[in-house]
Order: structure tokens, then C-alpha cells, then sequence
């Protein structure tokens, strides 16, 4: 099991990734969304905000307006990290059952386009 900074560090990085995409493809696949991560097997979760300027640090404080995230992932802390480093691939683990999203449909393939 990962620790929460390993999970800190990894959602850090997916930040980074994020500011690596070409603007214009940002500009065509992304819309505002506010996003949590649930780690379930530590009982933490973390919250940013997704918008054509990349993909804000992640914090442990939910949003100040109190509503629920647009996007809501759920995985446990080992999928996480390897999820961000490129071990393991976001379609298997979703239909595996490793990785839940509660997303609309097409934020799922705004998504699925940028990760």
C-alpha cells in the first residue's frame, strides 16, 4: 500500500503531465470540471480543478462552495501511482474494476482523450 505522500507526489505528477499537453489540444478536450480522488484504502481524498490553463494542484481541502465534484475518481493507493507512472492502463483498470469514475459520458471521453 502506498502512503498518502506517495499518492501526494503521484497526483503532483499528474499535474506536471498535464501542463506537458499541447495547448491546443487542451483547448479542444477540455472543459472546467472540478475533480476528486478518492484513495479508498487510505480514507483520503484529494480535490483540483481541471481547466484549459492544465490541471491545478491537488489538495486535501474540498472546494469552498461545498458542491460535489464533477468528476469523481475512486482507486486504491498502489492503482494510483502506478496509473500515473504508466503501469497501468486507465481503460483496463476501469473495466476491471480497479478504477471507478463517476463522470458524465462525454467528460469520460474528454478524458480518456487526455490521459
Amino acid at each position: 500500500m502506498a502512503s498518502v505522500e506517495e499518492c501526494r507526489a503521484a497526483l503532483a505528477k499528474l499535474v506536471a503531465q498535464f501542463d506537458e499537453i499541447d495547448e491546443a489540444d487542451r483547448a479542444k478536450h477540455v472543459v472546467e470540471r472540478t475533480v476528486s480522488c478518492r484513495v479508498s484504502d487510505l480514507d483520503v481524498t484529494f480535490y483540483g480543478r481541471l481547466h484549459h490553463g492544465g490541471l491545478d494542484p491537488f489538495t486535501e481541502q474540498p472546494p469552498a462552495d461545498g458542491k460535489a465534484a464533477d468528476v469523481k475518481l475512486t482507486i486504491v493507493s498502489d492503482d494510483l501511482v502506478a496509473l500515473v507512472d504508466g503501469e497501468l492502463d486507465l481503460a483496463r483498470a476501469l473495466l476491471g474494476g480497479r478504477v471507478k469514475i463517476d463522470a458524465s459520458f462525454g467528460d469520460l471521453l474528454r478524458l480518456r482523450r487526455l490521459i
